[in-house]
């Protein structure tokens, strides 16, 4: 019965066949000898259908004009592009290194902005419609991965060894910056755990780090933070029971650095030789680095000021306390006095202006104008999270305890 089968379909495949070979034979009679073949036809439709594309990148100074005019569009078009772009991005917000493209296809031509590695300005002109403007949403790829270190030589240098990149040290920093002076804290043997999410753009390049959960160890103490997003859509981070990591006051001015000298009631001042009380804590760094408010509030002065040299004063919220950052090199952009300051916000940077020997922040806390020992604050925790969400939050936190604990470092795309 196979072998039946096998005659009879060769055979109809042979009958079938006869026609086509006819049919071919006709077709290569009929067709002139200067006619394209089919190969050239299908590469003479692709090239036709070929997007022209061309792009160029935001330099300092360019406005979007300028970048539209060297992608080779009349000022009347440039216009326009702009006007339709006003409806959903207006693009004055353009930012250097980012991209416009221009591609044509026959008599359409589209303009596309990439605003950011989620999302992109797209510009579509057609004849009899004229321009249309809407903003591109893509998916980003992300990986999870955890990583632990010990303090060997210095937190960013083991960090480094264990793989991480300067900007998620930093935002670990930022994560524990209530609980741990890292300028003062940190002994060697401490050690961390970090889980985090990295995410890529659609070239794969890496867009930026979310921390999901860590922990650290810092002179014995063990200090856990869990990223948990409550049902108003905020995002904190809390402890395994539920406490908020955020408090009060930072208990740092300066994100890393060395302390070269410490609140006393008498010091011998470097500059004028003789003895006084040093009323704040000096922190030690490079000219230049970032100055944060450690807590909300307003400045309530900002200039030079004797010995102390540039001086940024802010009075917080709750009207009692407020803290001097002196010897700045410069002050932060749009710091002026009156200027409300988020907790974090850079007001300065590091300098040595004023009676200093070196570069150094010198910080003062004041309780009702009084110079107090920074050092020795106790820091009040923000709101802890919901009852009616600690259910929930503990469930999360207890899955992502276990995964930290569990996972084998082995790379996970979702």
């Amino acid at each position: 019965m196979r072998k039946y089968m096998k005659v009879v379909t060769l055979s109809l495949f042979a009958l079938c066949g006869i026609p086509l070979l006819l049919l071919a034979a006709v077709q290569e009679k009929s067709i002139p000898k200067e006619t394209l073949t089919q190969q050239e036809w299908l590469v003479a439709d692709t090239a036709f259908l070929q997007p022209k594309a061309v792009a160029e990148y935001v330099q300092a100074g360019d406005t979007a004009g300028v970048v539209l005019k060297r992608l080779g569009f009349s000022a009347i078009e440039v216009v326009n592009i702009i006007q339709a772009a006003a409806t959903v991005y207006p693009l004055k917000k353009i930012h250097i290194g980012h991209k416009f493209t221009r591609e044509t296809i026959q008599h359409a031509t589209w303009v596309t902005y990439q605003i950011d590695a989620e999302s992109s300005l797209q510009l579509v002109f057609e004849k009899g419609k004229g321009w249309q403007a809407e903003i591109k949403k893509y998916q980003l790829d992300s990986r999870i991965e955890v990583v632990s270190a010990t303090i060997e030589e210095s937190l960013f240098l083991d960090a480094a060894k264990a793989g991480l990149a300067d900007r998620l040290i930093l935002k670990l920093v930022d994560m524990f910056a209530w609980d741990i002076d890292f300028a003062r804290d940190l002994r060697k043997g401490d050690s961390f755990t970090v889980m985090f999410e990295e995410s890529y753009d659609r070239d794969g390049r890496q867009v930026d780090y979310t921390i999901l959960a860590a922990s650290f160890t810092n002179r014995g103490r063990v200090f856990t933070g869990i990223l948990y997003v409550n049902k108003q859509g905020v995002a904190e981070y809390y402890n395994d029971q539920g406490h908020n990591l955020r408090k009060t006051y930072l208990k740092s001015p300066v994100k890393y650095s060395r302390i070269s000298s410490r609140f006393r009631a008498s010091r011998k001042h470097p500059v004028l030789g003789y003895t006084r009380a040093h009323r704040g804590v000096d922190y030690a760094a490079k000219t230049g680095t970032p100055v944060r408010a450690i807590g909300d509030g307003k400045v309530i002065y900002k200039g030079w000021k004797g010995g102390y040299g540039r001086l940024i004063e802010i009075r917080h919220h709750n009207g009692i306390h407020s803290t001097a950052y002196a010897h700045l090199s410069r002050y932060a952009k749009r710091i002026q006095k009156g200027t409300y300051v988020q907790q974090g916000q850079v007001i300065g940077y590091v300098g040595m202006s004023g009676l200093a020997t070196g570069p150094h922040l010198h910080f003062e806390f004041r309780l009702r104008g009084r110079a107090i020992n920074p050092l020795r604050i106790k820091h009040t925790p923000a709101a802890p999270v919901n009852k009616d969400e600690l259910s929930a939050f503990r469930l999360q936190a207890k899955k992502m305890l276990h995964m930290m604990s569990e996972f084998d470092q082995t790379d996970h795309w979702g």
